[in-house]
């Protein structure tokens, strides 16, 4: 396997985040998930968002490659670039926007996963019609 393609489930996997990330034109893109974390790789275009949410039982780590935008944490806006990096843990309020004239590359672990394995999408319009449906719900933890 080359060391930029995707992969789900446990197995091992390296991958050079910075050049994945930024080849990815998906608005949400599932890299790889494991039995207590899973890697998104994300692009959110000029003037788009993630979208307020909570994550109940899910912490969240976003780092971003490229772009600028502002982070909405638990109330309060930052200022997020590349090389920044926000922890959300579970129950926390957020928003990212994409305040910036290019898109606003990151990637993101969630802990435990949040999406299903092989989800997909082009934009945020299909990813949250996808959440709706149970079409992107994550995967059951096995014990």
């Amino acid at each position: 396997m080359s060391e930029n393609q995707f992969s789900v489930g446990e197995k091992a996997t390296h991958f050079i985040i910075d050049e994945v990330a930024k080849a990815n034109t998906n608005f949400r893109q599932v890299l790889w998930t494991g039995k207590h974390s899973q890697l998104v790789a994300m692009t959110i275009p000029v003037g788009g968002e993630i979208g307020d949410e909570v994550h109940d039982t899910t912490d969240q780590l976003l780092s971003f490659v490229s772009g600028s935008g502002e982070a909405d944490l638990d109330g309060e806006t930052h200022t997020v670039d590349a090389g920044d990096l926000c922890a959300v843990p579970a129950g926390t309020r957020h928003n990212f926007r994409n305040t910036g004239d290019e898109p606003l590359v990151l990637y993101t672990v969630y802990s435990p996963p949040e999406h299903a394995i092989d989800a997909e999408y082009a934009t945020k319009e299909l990813a949250d019609a996808a959440e709706a449906s149970g079409e992107d719900a994550p995967p059951q933890a096995t014990t």
